[in-house]
């Protein structure tokens, strides 16, 4: 039973979109603000703190760290988006089923590729650009983090479904008390204890933990709407295909994310020369800057899509295209101030990471290039996200490979040759164009077809 009337998912079909996006689009903004600012914070933290070798060494755990983030959101987004549409077609029992099944499957993917990746850590860590002066560093870091990744995983899958299922102030407030207590840890463990890179990451793992405890508590009890209950079925085999479906799409995209890290880290190494390490460092504190805004449009996103799951489901197709039309704007206005930011104060927010000059200006000059046309990553990120949202993975799935590996790799194996480092942050560039341009054209090939399904339903009912 739903805790109150205001609480109830239902509310999805009958709202108006821009007030519904304002309930569930605002606290997972906020909550996605919050954490990305953690994410700068503490890369400040380990900058300072620790040495700017050090942010190489963070930097060079970012594929390993998509990796990870992979194996987590095809449950994560499979399962938020099925619990949506079941909700749309009011099929409240394979909504709890659904909540059953990605409490196992969490545990499951955690368990395996934190094992199997603990087991070959730093040969992973050196197929993916770390040097002899960064292996300590990013070891320390990501030892902590892949034994707790039971814990990671339980709570940002289920705090996507307490999003998904009709509470986004709670999946708010849960990632608001998360960063809390890892904000105040950090600082703690970093320079009172003298713990280091290791202890940014046991701070990160304390503060999910008690975001887990909280998630937890809600989908316990019976009086969440969608809940988890021994009495439910668990591992239906129809809900988990359907799961890892949908879910493809994020995964391969964070895959992606790490092939690329690799190709890019690669390339820094070699056109930076001499400073090859600290180029490495660069593109860390430049891409926890663009992750900023890239978080807060996925804050949207988290938003839009129990909207779009529930009215898709519901045959509400015009509430469907209401929802994705502002969202678009949306998505190109968080981004449209990245660029601002990044061509008028690239040396300041370098600054803030590190003291070491030559670092920042290599950050600087990578701001003003890689950034350009950053504009148009919100409205690409809002479109794929779009087709998730509505269950169709295989759409999802092509835009999410674009930018990567259709773009991205075949300009860093040819740009850099000619421009060197420059080449490297002009690839970004590029590829950000080019992926909008397809995603554009493929959002303008579907809707037409959608019209013409749901003006056919229309007839005949």
């Amino acid at each position: 039973m739903a805790e109150n009337n205001e609480n109830s998912p239902m509310t999805l079909g009958t709202k108006p979109i821009g007030k519904l996006l304002l309930q569930y689009s605002v606290p997972a903004v906020i909550a996605s603000v919050v954490t990305s600012l953690y994410n700068i914070i503490d890369s400040i933290y380990i900058g300072r703190g620790v040495g700017a070798m050090a942010i190489a060494g963070l930097a060079i755990t970012f594929p390993l760290m998509n990796l990870v983030i992979a194996f987590c959101t095809v449950i994560a987004v499979g399962g938020s988006t099925i619990s949506s549409i079941y909700l749309g077609q009011k099929n409240i029992s394979k909504a709890n089923e659904t909540a059953n099944s990605v409490v196992v499957l969490s545990l499951i993917h955690s368990i395996v590729f934190g094992g199997l990746t603990l087991i070959f850590l730093d040969e992973i860590l050196y197929f993916f650009g770390a040097t002899n002066e960064t292996i300590s560093y990013a070891r320390d870091f990501m030892q902590v983090i892949l034994y707790g990744t039971p814990i990671s995983y339980l709570f940002i899958v289920l705090n996507n479904m307490m999003r998904a299922t009709g509470y986004p102030k709670k999946a708010m407030y849960s990632a608001l008390l998360s960063v809390l207590v890892n904000v105040s840890l950090a600082p703690l463990f970093i320079f009172q204890f003298q713990w280091g890179i290791k202890g940014a990451a046991l701070a990160t793992i304390c503060g999910q933990f008690v975001g887990f405890i909280w998630v937890m508590h809600h989908f316990m009890s019976h009086k969440s709407f969608v809940h988890i209950d021994k009495k439910n079925k668990w591992l239906i085999p129809s809900i988990i295909k359907r799961m890892y479906a949908i879910g493809l799409s994020p995964f391969l995209m964070n895959v992606c994310a790490c092939i690329v890290v690799i190709f890019i880290n690669g390339a820094l190494l070699k056109t930076g020369g001499e400073n090859g390490n600290l180029a490495v460092g660069s593109y860390g504190i430049v891409n926890r800057t663009a992750m900023l805004f890239v978080m807060v449009v996925f804050g949207v996103t988290q938003g839009m899509q129990p909207i779009l799951g529930f009215n898709y489901g519901a045959n509400q197709w015009h509430r469907v295209k209401r929802t994705l039309k502002i969202g678009i704007w949306l998505g190109m206005i968080i981004t449209t101030i990245g660029v601002l930011l990044a061509e008028l104060a690239p040396n300041q927010i370098s600054a803030l990471f590190t003291e070491d000059t030559t670092l920042i200006d290599i950050a600087q000059n990578g701001f003003k290039i890689s950034m350009m046309f950053f504009t148009v990553v919100g409205a690409q990120i809002i479109i794929q996200n779009f087709f998730q949202s509505i269950g169709s993975p295989n759409i999802s799935i092509f835009l999410s490979l674009t930018r990567q590996l259709l773009f991205l790799i075949p300009t860093l194996l040819v740009l850099p040759a000619w421009l060197g480092i420059n080449g490297v942050w002009l690839s970004l560039a590029v590829s950000d164009m080019l992926a909008f341009i397809v995603a554009a054209i493929t959002l303008v090939i579907l809707l037409k077809r959608q019209d013409k399904h749901f003006s056919s339903l229309n007839i005949n009912s």
